[in-house]
């Protein structure tokens, strides 16, 4: 069953660890495409995560993709490195950033 993007970015906003985003301060735009996707914004600030529907104004990172790939990567199923690697994954911007999200919501 494939999620929906607002089922799969309150998911891992819920399940967050919060100590991962200490000393963080950024926003992270998710331009999902595909059945279910859309434009997303997630915001780590002040040790939290929270995750809203539309259009960061000035992310410091960018990630496009498939609604389904990103699930995949959030369920443990596909490898960040590896999906990015194939293209399946595209970044603007800060690409430490998008390597550190990877850890961060690392399904376990």
């Amino acid at each position: 069953m494939t999620l929906q993007a607002k089922q799969l970015i309150d998911q891992l906003v819920a399940n967050f660890p919060s100590e991962k985003a200490a000393g963080l301060d950024a926003d992270v735009q998710l331009n999902l495409t595909g059945e279910g996707g859309g434009n997303w914004m997630i915001k780590f600030a002040g040790g939290k995560v929270t995750g809203a529907e539309g259009t960061a104004a000035s992310p410091r990172l960018t990630v496009t993709s498939s609604l389904a790939d990103i699930t995949a990567i959030a369920e443990g199923k596909l490898d960040g490195m590896a999906a990015f690697m194939q293209g399946k994954i595209k970044l603007d911007g800060d690409v430490g950033l998008a390597m550190r999200m990877v850890s961060m919501f690392q399904h376990s």
